[in-house]
């Protein structure tokens, strides 16, 4: 189980494949705000609602100044199957072997239906201008939670 990140940390670095092979990285957005968010898989009905609501508010959150990137353990082939199958505008990248998503905290112990295992974690960490975490959140809920995060950063 990874540890969490918290305001201040320096946000890890990464560099992963999005939805057509292209790597896609922390890096690449030094100077602008990010908002990476994790989910468990594509194709499923709470990261759909998710990677849904993230695109119908993507025009308010880049004139605020953020990117949104997305991240799951697909491979790119499926993220473009459901970034085309659900109109999708938000980066989708994948970390099938979850090395991102451990260093951001993102994986560890989940329960459903009342059976304990490991898995992704759904997860939002902001990310400031400078590559440090301005915020993170662990366990979020797919439904509802942008909007949180819009009204929590006063958008």
């Amino acid at each position: 189980m990874s540890e969490r990140l918290q305001p201040g940390d320096t946000a890890p670095a990464f560099t992963l494949p999005d939805a057509d092979g292209n790597d896609v990285s922390l890096a690449g957005h030094k100077g602008r705000k990010v908002i990476v968010y994790f989910y468990p898989a594509a194709l499923t009905p709470g990261c759909t609602k998710q990677a849904c609501d993230f695109t119908d508010n993507l025009d308010v959150l880049a004139s605020a100044g953020y990117d949104v990137i997305g991240v799951s353990p697909d491979k790119p082939e499926k993220l473009a199957k459901f970034r085309d199958k659900e109109n999708l505008k938000v980066t989708l990248v994948g970390d099938p072997d979850k090395t991102v998503i451990e260093a951001y905290g993102a994986y560890g112990e989940k329960m459903n239906y009342g059976k304990t295992y490991l898995g992704v974690i759904r997860s939002t960490v902001i990310v400031d201008e400078d590559g440090k975490i301005e915020r993170a959140f662990y366990n979020v809920k797919a439904t509802g939670h942008v909007a949180k995060i819009i009204k929590d950063l006063g958008i």
